[in-house]
């Protein structure tokens, strides 16, 4: 046990203390991966299939599998779960919404996966799919909740277009959204008019303004490159990297922790960006070659963004001035990635619409940054009334 931090109680803490009596005689589905765990670090599917009064029928895998052992955007198939002989079914494949077939195996779906608190970040789309599904054929939905790794207080970013709208993006939610699973369950359904029968298990003891490394809990990370938590609280801003021709360190070590090219040079970048004064971050000049992704196998040259004060450092500004000055200094080698299956460019649809895009071309990215302030506080005051921990 980690000393002297607040222990907080997980929501599948609370639902396995409580009467599960309604449950019983109910097939039910799973939709988690390796995060779905209890504090001791059993895992949420292990608790289901072991519990005396509960059937466990089926169990649903978002983007990375029930193992997180998958590559980001690689599709897999059904399988049968090795130790219950339970059927996995795939929700990055074939479809990334349950079919009504699927639907037919549970009467109630619960919901157990660590998010990491980014708008990108694929599994709380996965959960709202479940929860159309359970909509459209009448079952519950029970969410246990989670806390927001880097935080339930900051919020930062763009809301998302409606013409911009993908499975990065679903919905108009900004960059980085200080919200539980729970909490966003909660606004997806009203919201959003999905209208769900929909149950959420919230945590005790969890503090808005506490960050992954403050809640006394093990953690396990809920995809192959979220390594530590200042990746996570890098993500909701140098995930738009993704976007481009750069690289965001995917194959090396410090996934999204480093931005560079072969056409960089680390130490002039180091010192444009160092001179911008940004709060609460620096950069490092470095070179790295990846293993994968982006210039697999080629040196590259560029920097790592080291975060000197996590309260008060804002990821999505940040990350829009750097490439602001990478835009500026490699005018002619920076480009932004066009895909055929898209309707819009890939950078578009991580940032929500094409207004940072084209600021970064034309070179003021003044726009993007006041829409981000309006958005910002718009968002918070909707999302006030779904916040459960105050």
């Amino acid at each position: 046990m980690m000393m002297g931090l607040n222990r907080v109680k997980l929501g599948v803490d609370v639902f396995f203390d409580r009467d599960l009596s309604d449950l019983r005689g109910k097939r039910l589905g799973l939709l988690t991966n390796q995060t779905g765990a209890n504090a001791g670090l059993v895992s949420t599917i292990r608790l289901f299939h072991e519990h005396p009064e509960l059937q466990l029928t089926a169990l649903f895998a978002p983007e990375h599998g029930l193992l997180t052992n998958v590559k980001e955007g690689e599709k897999f198939t059904d399988a049968v779960h090795r130790s219950t002989g339970i059927p996995i079914y795939s929700l990055y494949g074939q479809t990334k919404k349950p079919t009504d077939a699927m639907m037919e195996q549970v009467d109630v779906v619960i919901f157990d996966i660590q998010d990491i608190g980014a708008r990108y970040y694929t599994y709380i789309y996965t959960m709202a799919y479940m929860m159309e599904a359970c909509a459209r054929t009448g079952k519950r939905m029970i969410v246990l909740d989670r806390a927001n790794p880097i935080g339930g207080e900051s919020v930062e970013g763009n809301l998302v277009d409606p013409d911009y709208s993908s499975f990065v993006g679903l919905y108009p939610i900004p960059n980085r959204h200080g919200m539980t699973v729970g909490e966003l369950a909660a606004y997806f359904n009203e919201e959003f008019h999905i209208r769900c029968e929909l149950e959420v298990v919230g945590m005790e003891g969890w503090k808005r303004s506490s960050f992954q490394t403050e809640n006394g809990l093990p953690w396990i990370p809920p995809s192959p490159n979220t390594t530590s938590l200042d990746m996570m609280l890098l993500y909701p801003g140098t995930c738009l990297v993704e976007g481009t021709n750069l690289s965001e360190g995917r194959g090396t070590t410090q996934p999204f922790e480093i931005i560079g090219a072969p056409f960089i040079d680390g130490e002039k970048l180091q010192d444009n960006v160092n001179a911008l004064g940004l709060e609460g971050v620096r950069a490092r000049a470095l070179a790295f070659t990846p293993t994968y992704s982006n210039y697999h196998g080629q040196l590259c040259e560029g920097i790592q963004l080291h975060i000197t004060n996590r309260r008060t450092f804002k990821p999505v500004e940040s990350v829009a001035h750097i490439l602001a000055v990478i835009a500026s200094m490699y005018a002619d080698k920076l480009e932004f990635l066009e895909y055929g299956n898209l309707r819009h460019p890939m950078f578009d649809l991580l940032a929500g619409n094409d207004v940072l895009r084209n600021g970064l071309l034309s070179g003021d990215i003044n726009l993007y940054n006041e829409q981000c302030v309006r958005d910002t506080e718009k968002f918070m005051d909707t999302r006030e009334r779904y916040l459960r921990y105050r």
